[in-house]
């Protein structure tokens, strides 16, 4: 039978851990209840950036821009893949590496240039565990991204994509698509693809009433337009990346520290009745001894 004292010891120790795991499942609940209405706000902003790309595209326009062009060959690629700067969020980097090792290892064998980028430093120091170089780190993102930090990261890519220094983006990253479920994903971002990705048909097969049976007018030109709106949504793209990773890592810390706090909890009951089968002994003992002593001064 174990020590009395070591088994208190031991569940005090246990209730302390309890505490910890129970204020960081607190902690990462209010988080994600934060990052979630941010992830839900760009989601809906999104949406309607595709739809006025979408809608000019069904108007039939011929118009041409360089984050739309598909290229032949691609003679240089970066990934970037997403992760945690902390740790305590149960698979939720094991997940994304388990995407990203795969993708890294067929561009690598069938891109002459490639490079990979790395955000979290859970992210870069599992790659740099693997053997795997990292050309960019970025290590000031948490659960609450900034768009403006993102956007300096986006204009990067596209100014290299642009300028012909990379044919092709592929972000790796956790999607968020309900409490209950976050999916890590490869995702290819640049270049973003033809107009008429997304279009909105009818019942008939045709473009909605937002498309091609209304004419536009545009002032000054399409041409400006699509200036300003394909750059815009390569950018809100990406934040939708970095909101969304928030988001899952919030969910996966909150249901770890719930199963710990859980777990905690059930070692914290065995320990109590261990603890009281021993202090029972051990009382029993003791007793034991005070009889076996009086009856030996009585002898």
């Amino acid at each position: 039978m174990a020590n009395a004292r070591a088994l208190d010891k031991r569940r005090k120790s246990i209730r302390n851990i309890r505490k910890i795991t129970r204020t960081m499942e607190l902690i990462a609940t209010a988080r994600y209840k934060k990052a979630m209405d941010r992830a839900h706000a760009a989601t809906a902003y999104t949406e309607q950036i595709t739809k006025i790309v979408s809608r000019l595209a069904a108007a039939g326009l011929d118009v041409k821009h360089p984050l739309l062009e598909q290229r032949d060959e691609v003679k240089s690629a970066r990934v970037l893949v997403l992760n945690s700067n902390r740790g305590l969020c149960g698979g939720y980097n094991a997940s994304v590496f388990r995407e990203a090792i795969p993708r890294i290892k067929q561009l690598r064998d069938s891109v002459p240039r490639f490079h990979v980028d790395a955000s979290g430093k859970r992210g870069v120091d599992g790659l740099g565990y693997r053997g795997i170089a990292i050309d960019q780190k970025f290590l000031n993102f948490e659960d609450q991204p900034a768009y403006a930090e993102v956007e300096k990261i986006a204009e990067g890519y596209l100014n290299q994509y642009i300028t012909g220094e990379i044919d092709r983006l592929d972000v790796v990253y956790t999607k968020f698509i309900s409490t209950s479920k976050q999916v890590a994903t490869v995702q290819t971002l640049l270049p973003l693809g033809s107009l008429d990705e997304g279009v909105e048909t009818d019942d008939n097969g045709g473009a909605d009433s937002g498309g091609a049976n209304v004419d536009y007018e545009f002032l000054p030109s399409a041409e400006s337009i699509l200036e300003e709106v394909v750059p815009t949504s390569f950018k809100v793209k990406l934040f939708k990346c970095f909101l969304d990773s928030a988001v899952s890592e919030q969910v996966a810390r909150m249901i770890a520290m719930k199963g710990a706090t859980e777990n905690a909890g059930d070692m914290i009951k065995k320990l109590s009745m261990t603890y009281n089968r021993a202090r029972q002994s051990q009382i029993t003992g003791e007793i034991m001894e005070i009889i076996g002593g009086v009856e030996a001064l009585e002898g």
